[in-house]
């Protein structure tokens, strides 16, 4: 099935076929980020060899003879952007999602992946890190964008996010009984050995990361709340089997005590992360995890309402009110706490491609310019443990840049609107 779903995200996309990398390209602007945290430097050329960078020259120069040289004039160039928690196979939300849910294919899942991805791709993000799917039609994605068959960002891929029964990943909540039976329950698990296992079956199916969710979640079908729904033996289990793969995880949690059960497990990072307390910032501290606080979904959620005030069933749409008020106050505590922060939207709630409202959203609640940008490079990179490939702009990294109009440590929304896209020493193509 996954080769199938790779072959058709092939059809979607041939023309994409990557290039030979053989030449070498100059990219001369005035003024560049080459290292997120640190002051910009003036007028430099970026030469680059075979995908990656071999050196920063200060100036306009032409570089080695025979290079092709891309002036950008006066554009602000800086690393490309890394969000941290997407989901590329969907943008559908509410009830909508449901009936997607149920009427959509492995095949066309795969090409809304790669559709979204590239939304994504040319909105300036060149990294990604999908944070589930139903068929796996993002780990097909992957593997097809890996292999130069169609364009897309680099993705790094959770396969099928875990949780227990009824819990926020559980695909059967408020189906009927005759639908449930088609509905594939082995992301679920309950228990200590239930738990390892279903860690194990992610793995196998060749996943970078694993995700979980130790409460409930806003968009679960069911009106469970928001509090823990994992146990800690069970959130231990899941992260020690990880880790014991080489795995990172990532947590969805709102709820204090399902924020603090994963922390205390050694997680690797909390997702949303809602309702901290003073324990929270703690944990965060000792352990050295990343809060990706994911602001954008409120953006998804009023777009929703707004066309039509039945978008969401009753039990979740008490939820999203909640959600909607109180969004923004944990970043407001993490910031000063010194918590680590990693860019990401939790984009397929909020539009794929719109990644950069996020930035906005994170000035508005407690964050600089400089410091939202450095969560969307160099320490999202460290996060998805791509911190020597991606993230900043240094000889031997991956040539993975941007360019935007205007300056984004004064202005950070200039970054929703951005001119120019190179991956990987590709430039991106910004219209069909």
């Amino acid at each position: 099935m996954r080769l199938l779903i790779a072959a058709m995200a092939l059809s979607l996309a041939a023309t994409a076929t990557a290039p030979a990398l053989a030449e070498v390209v100059v990219i001369q602007a005035d003024r560049v980020l080459a290292e997120p945290g640190k002051a910009p430097r003036g007028a430099t050329s970026i030469v680059i060899e075979g995908g990656k960078i071999s050196a920063l020259l200060e100036g306009r120069q032409p570089g080695p003879a025979g290079a092709r040289i891309i002036d950008l004039g006066n554009r602000f160039v800086l690393p490309g952007l890394i969000d941290s928690h997407v989901h590329l196979d969907s943008d559908a939300g509410g009830q909508a999602a449901l009936l997607e849910s149920l009427t959509s294919s492995p095949g066309l899942d795969a090409l809304r992946a790669q559709w979204n991805g590239m939304k994504t791709l040319r909105a300036g993000f060149t990294t990604v890190r999908n944070l589930g799917d139903r068929s796996g039609a993002t780990l097909a994605l992957r593997d097809a964008v890996e292999s130069g068959w169609v364009m897309g960002p680099r993705i790094i891929d959770a396969g099928r996010s875990i949780s227990v029964t009824s819990g926020h990943m559980d695909g059967t909540l408020s189906l009927s009984d005759e639908l449930k039976v088609g509905v594939s329950e082995d992301n679920l698990c309950n228990g200590v050995d239930s738990c390892r296992e279903a860690v194990r079956r992610q793995v196998r199916r060749g996943v970078d990361v694993i995700k979980i969710a130790t409460t409930g979640g806003v968009n679960s079908r069911i009106g469970a709340g928001l509090g823990q729904q994992m146990f800690a033996d069970e959130a231990r289990a899941v992260v020690e089997t990880a880790h014991l793969h080489g795995k990172k995880v990532a947590v969805h949690a709102h709820g204090t005590d399902g924020i603090n059960v994963a922390l205390a497990a050694g997680a690797d990072s909390i997702e949303h992360g809602t309702m901290p307390n003073d324990e929270t910032l703690r944990l965060f501290r000792q352990g050295g995890a990343y809060y990706v606080s994911t602001l954008s979904t409120v953006n998804g959620y009023r777009e929703r309402l707004a066309q039509d005030p039945n978008a969401y069933p009753p039990a979740v749409l008490e939820k999203v009110r909640w959600r909607l008020e109180v969004t923004g106050r944990a970043l407001e505590r993490a910031v000063p706490a010194g918590v680590k922060i990693a860019f990401g939207t939790d984009a397929g709630v909020s539009k794929h491609g719109r990644n950069a409202d996020e930035f906005e959203l994170m000035v508005q609640h407690g964050m600089t310019p400089a410091t939202a940008i450095t969560a969307a490079t160099t320490n999202a990179a460290e996060l998805l443990g791509l911190g020597k490939e991606i993230g900043a702009l240094r000889p031997g990294m991956a040539a993975d840049l941007i360019a935007v109009s205007g300056d984004p440590l004064v202005d950070v929304k200039v970054l929703k609107t951005v001119q120019f896209v190179m991956k990987g020493g590709r430039v991106v193509p910004m219209v069909d």
